[in-house]
């Protein structure tokens, strides 16, 4: 595997570890529709919340936020739109982004809750 790829696993893991310790349920990771991906869905006080984790070892050609385009808002957006529609779930959705900078135990985690809304819901 290649290095970026084991630093975004590893990255992933570190969301995973940060949103269960900040009492939100995991309901799925890397859940697909077709070629779109859902990194993480979890639940937390009646909402459902659809989280693209970005991370990167440092910021020095951009902020790892910068990587959700609006191209991958709007894959996300489908791809929330099919998950809602598959488990018939009713809660608000919520679309965050978690940034993880740094490496590998010691990685510095940012959680931006309502990170951006959808035209869909």
């Amino acid at each position: 595997m290649a290095e970026h790829n084991k630093l975004g696993q590893a990255g992933e893991e570190e969301a995973v570890q940060y949103l269960i310790d900040n009492n939100y349920i995991i309901l799925h990771r890397n859940w697909r529709t077709g070629s779109k991906e859902l990194d993480i869905v979890a639940k937390k006080e009646g909402e459902i919340v659809f989280v693209e984790v970005k991370t990167r070892s440092n910021e020095y050609f951009a902020k790892p936020e910068d990587a959700v385009t609006p191209k991958k808002i709007k894959n996300i957006m489908l791809a929330a739109h099919s998950y809602l529609n598959k488990y018939q779930v009713d809660l608000e959705p919520r679309f965050d982004i978690i940034t993880v900078m740094g490496q590998r135990n010691c990685f510095h985690i940012n959680h931006l809750e309502n990170a951006f809304d959808s035209p869909i819901f």
